[in-house]
Parts: C-alpha cells; structure tokens; sequence
C-alpha cells in the first residue's frame, strides 16, 4: 500500500467526512491509483475529480466518502452500484460488504465499463457481478444499498426505490432546475421513502 493513499485516507478522517472503521479499510485496500489513466496517475491522491474519458470522471475522494459514509454498506450486505465509472467505488464497495455480499455494479457507456472492470480485474474481487447496460435492464431483485455516481432526474429516485429492501438506502446526486444535491433516501416501508438533500456538489449526468 503506498503512503499516498494512506495520507489521503488520513486527511479523509482529520476533515470528518470517512468516519466508519469498516470503510477505513476499504479505502485503503482500493489504492485510487489504481483507477485513475496512467496520464494523471501524479494526481491520483488529491482530493478532486480527474477525467477518465467518455466524459465521466473518478469522483472526488472526499464526495465519495461522503455518499459511502450515508449509505454504510455492511458485511453481507447486497448493493447495487450505478455507473460505476473508474470502479473505485464498486472496489470500496466488495470490501466493505465482504464475502458474505455482493455489489451488482452497472455502466451503461461500453468504453467505461471496459475500462472500470479492467481495474477492478486488478483486485480479482469474487462479490462482484458486472452489468453492462442501463439499470432500467438489470434482472428484478432487491437490495439492501444503491449507490448512484451521476446526477439523475428528479423522478429517478423514486423508480430506483423500488429496488430497495424495505429498510435499505440509496444515495443518488439529483438535477433540481440548475443545481444539483445528493439525495439520501431509506426506505421504511414498501410505500413510504424518507428523504434528505445534501447541496452543493456536482456529478456527470446519468446516461
């Protein structure tokens, strides 16, 4: 493990955005510069969004602890990941829920789904199930997390809810008119959704 991403996760928990000792590890174990294009791999340890092509991104370390810190996947836990993008979330995320879970992670944009399962090839993870299309395509299950890394429609929470396990979260960035927040979501019963917003970040648009 290299010091870099160790003094990353330390500053993570100095600032009191990554809290949870079960995602201290799974930072550490999914060094971020193993997702990021060999051109901006000196900038793998600071804390902002780089470009991985297609116009996506691998997220800000501090924006994704943020969502991971809300959304607290547990061991044994299934998460859906949507737009996985670089794969580091999907790797913190098979850490986190271990052996005993799972993450179905999905990418629509064929070119970055080649590229996020290649890094997380790297981890030879076991948990993981690949899905390369929209979310609207994957087989009807439950689950207990979803994570989203792009900025959805105002109506798309709602649809993704559906697939939750009562009792589940999902933490999704939402377009409201020309700003965006990330949307925490639990679900307390097969018709009621609790809601939070949390302003001032920005993503990629949901494709």
């Amino acid at each position: 493990m290299k010091s870099e991403m160790i003094e990353l996760v330390e500053y993570l928990k100095r600032i009191s955005v990554l809290k949870t000792s079960t995602l201290f590890d799974a930072f550490l174990t999914n060094d971020r510069c193993d997702f990021v294009p060999l051109k901006y791999q000196g900038y793998s340890y600071e804390n902002s969004p780089l470009s991985i092509g297609f116009g996506q991104t691998i997220s800000q370390p501090y924006t994704v602890a943020f969502m991971l810190e809300l959304l607290q996947p547990k061991l044994g836990y299934e998460v859906l990941d949507v737009g996985f993008g670089s794969g580091w979330t999907t790797g913190i995320l098979a850490k986190a829920v271990g052996m005993q879970g799972s993450v179905f992670a999905v990418e629509i944009v064929p070119e970055v789904y080649t590229y996020g399962k290649g890094n997380l090839d790297k981890y030879n993870y076991q948990n993981i199930e690949f899905f390369q299309g929209s979310w609207e395509e994957i087989p009807k299950r439950k689950f207990d997390c979803i994570l989203v890394s792009a900025a959805a429609e105002a109506s798309v929470p709602k649809k993704l809810a559906l697939k939750l396990k009562v009792g589940g979260r999902m933490v999704v960035p939402v377009k409201i008119d020309s700003r965006q927040v990330i949307r925490y979501v639990e679900k307390i019963s097969e018709n009621e959704l609790v809601e939070q917003n949390y302003p001032d970040f920005v993503f990629v648009p949901l494709v």
